[in-house]
């Protein structure tokens, strides 16, 4: 469940914004940096760090808008906010032919899967699926805010925009790589 290390920062949002949106912010900064610090003194390249690079992107703006204007109505939507910037960058990784989930999954496969068909077919279909969760979790944030549905709601919306893409992510991969592969793709 490595996937779910890259998103601590996101968590640690959730939970230490019960202090304050700007603590949660700033704590989700903290985490997200140390992460993206230590993978790069780990060696690890640029393009496996999609996530958290744009999580301490993410988490600089926020922090710097949540202690400027601590009483500002986006603190209520915060939550919204994060599942849609974590939405965006899924989408964008998609878009642009490199799919976030790739980096990640390069750490746990040996070199010679990475430029196999099977290999890109799962990471693709994997990040569009964490794409998909976070639109709609961030979608359904939205609403549960707006409609003062409270903390219970808001909980069940974030916890299906991680743990239902994360139980996927864990259980794809084996069921792909155990089915055969389309004649078009078989080397």
């Amino acid at each position: 469940m490595s996937y779910l290390r890259g998103f601590m920062p996101w968590i640690a949002l959730a939970i230490v914004s019960t202090l304050g949106w700007q603590w949660g912010a700033l704590a989700g900064l903290v985490l997200g940096a140390a992460m993206l610090i230590r993978a790069r003194r780990a060696g690890l390249a640029t393009d496996a760090l999609i996530l958290e690079c744009s999580t301490v992107a993410f988490f600089t703006v926020l922090t710097i808008f949540a202690f400027a204007r601590p009483d500002s109505g986006l603190k209520d939507y915060v939550g919204a906010l994060a599942l849609g910037w974590l939405a965006v960058t899924a989408w964008t990784t998609l878009a642009v032919g490199r799919p976030f989930t790739t980096g990640i999954a390069r750490r746990q496969a040996p070199p010679e899967v990475w430029d196999t068909y099977a290999f890109r077919h799962i990471n693709v279909v994997i990040t569009r699926t964490w794409s998909i969760a976070f639109t709609l979790s961030a979608a359904a944030m939205a609403v549960v805010v707006s409609a003062g549905l409270g903390v219970a709601a808001a909980l069940a919306a974030q916890f299906a925009g991680f743990v239902l893409p994360a139980l996927f992510t864990a259980w794809y991969p084996g069921w792909a790589r155990s089915r055969p592969a389309p004649a078009a793709h078989r080397a």
